[in-house]
């Protein structure tokens, strides 16, 4: 799961492409101008940032540079009707770290996604195992065993983050900041919604959940040891 910031204003394409990156397990928030995009960088730490150029207020080659400029370290990936290579070089030199021109396929769209997480600054374990759970990010499989489990994108991003945090207790906000993103009105109970199904596919029957529920705080995964 990645969280990415999506700075587009056009409600059609941004709510396309939310779409497209929440099926491969993606966390999309959408800024719609400038002005908001600044705001959530200042207080949101993002895995990636897909940044249309021309938005009010504001264009996406000055958020850029601003981005950078405060010492934003996330790949950018810019998003312009844009062709020239001149506008090219004006991109790549604000600070974007790749260049995709509209229109696109969302299939292109993902293959860049990947490429830019891949990169060293944004490397983590791709296989995650923990009291007999297989996590492969690379393929989005989960295995018990050799028992394949079929979880939602929200219950795959949920176990993800508890199993990349193992013992560390997490609070209910923070969690629901990572995986429904900080503008969110999803209640508490829709998490613990996710966690009850969560742990019907991965538990052990008779055994204690891995995961823990932390009292007043949140939840956390155990590495419990397995029969």
């Amino acid at each position: 799961m990645a969280k990415i910031l999506l700075v587009e204003d056009e409600p059609a394409l941004s709510s396309a492409i939310k779409e497209w990156l929440a099926d491969e397990f993606h966390l999309v928030e959408i800024a719609e101008s400038g002005d908001q995009a600044l705001e959530l960088l200042a207080k949101t730490s993002y895995d990636l940032i897909l940044l249309d150029w021309m938005l009010p207020n504001l264009s996406g080659v000055e958020i850029c540079k601003q981005y950078r400029a405060g010492g934003g370290i996330a790949p950018v990936l810019m998003l312009t009707a844009k062709k020239s290579l001149l506008a090219k070089e004006t991109g790549l030199d604000s600070g974007a770290d790749d260049y995709l021109t509209k229109p696109f396929h969302l299939r292109e769209l993902s293959a860049r996604v990947r490429a830019l997480l891949r990169r060293p600054s944004q490397v983590a374990a791709s296989v995650l195992e923990l009291a007999g759970i297989r996590l492969d990010r690379s393929n989005l499989s989960v295995q018990k065993g050799t028992e394949l489990l079929h979880l939602q994108p929200k219950e795959f991003a949920l176990l993800e983050l508890l199993m990349r945090n193992p013992g560390k207790p997490l609070s209910t906000e923070s969690i629901l900041d990572l995986i429904w993103g900080t503008n969110t009105e999803v209640s508490a109970e829709t998490l613990r919604s996710n966690i009850k199904t969560l742990r019907r596919k991965i538990d052990t029957e008779g055994q204690p959940s891995i995961i823990v529920t932390v009292h007043g705080i949140g939840y956390k995964i155990e590495d419990l040891p397995t029969n």
